[in-house]
């Protein structure tokens, strides 16, 4: 630690002094017993040196002195010997991506509080830490991402508007549909016979009552009676039972 800290001095003293930009959320959400990671990004003027160091603190919640519990510098990690995360705290960053991140595993409710990334790259050591708000919570206390709530919005809206579509053509097929010829039964056809027979109509309203439905080319019309009075040869109709005929088109 005497040497790091002579070193340090050493080169505030060699080279001066510039600014460092560190980026990290403002709070994050872990579920209990999870792992999480903390995020922190900088920005340097100068060129990623092997003299580059990554400090990570933590402030519980409630609490009035921060302490440092990791520490990281020409590619080892120094997690320290704080109880509370010993053998729990991973590296996860790269330093030639500007990325200083840190994950502290099987997290539980006392690790709520405030987490402080430093990062200096020399002759950058001029920094305002980045400071992470974490609450450690049960998982139905974990408040939805954004992207879930975008993906659930666009699906809901696709199937909207499938299910608009789908009334709206069943709407056109049903205004679209033609009208069911129901035919005439042979009592409505007798009637309508003697009239066509025996003289023209008036008008194109007059006639029978039942007439075959208008086609480009109409075909014969076939009738048919059913006869119950047993008899073969007798023309004297007894008794009948309406019956539907057929209409033969031709197209």
């Amino acid at each position: 630690c005497l040497w790091l800290a002579f070193r340090q001095l050493l080169i505030m003293s060699t080279f001066p002094a510039t600014a460092l930009d560190v980026y990290t959320p403002p709070e994050i959400f872990i579920e209990n017993g999870t792992a999480g990671t903390l995020k922190c990004t900088f920005r340097s003027k100068e060129v990623i040196s092997s003299d580059a160091t990554v400090s990570w603190s933590f402030l519980p919640l409630g609490g009035d002195r921060a302490i440092n519990f990791f520490y990281y510098s020409r590619g080892k990690s120094y997690p320290g010997d704080i109880p509370q995360f010993k053998g729990r705290v991973t590296w996860v960053g790269d330093l030639n991506k500007k990325d200083a991140s840190i994950q502290v595993n099987k997290m539980h409710f006392s690790d709520n509080g405030t987490y402080s990334c430093d990062v200096k790259n020399p002759p950058d050591i001029v920094v305002t830490p980045g400071r992470i708000q974490l609450y450690v919570v049960l998982k139905d206390a974990l408040p939805q991402s954004n992207a879930g709530i975008i993906a659930g919005a666009v699906i809901g809206a696709i199937l909207g508007l499938i299910l608009i579509i789908i009334v709206f053509y069943l709407i056109l097929r049903r205004r679209g549909a033609k009208p069911e010829y129901q035919g005439c039964t042979s009592s409505e056809s007798m009637i309508s016979q003697p009239t066509r027979m025996g003289k023209k109509a008036d008008s194109s309203t007059e006639g029978s009552r039942c007439s075959s439905p208008s086609g480009p080319v109409q075909g014969p019309v076939i009738y048919a009676q059913l006869d119950h009075s047993g008899s073969k040869s007798s023309n004297i109709l007894h008794k009948s039972e309406p019956v539907v005929y057929a209409d033969i088109r031709k197209n």
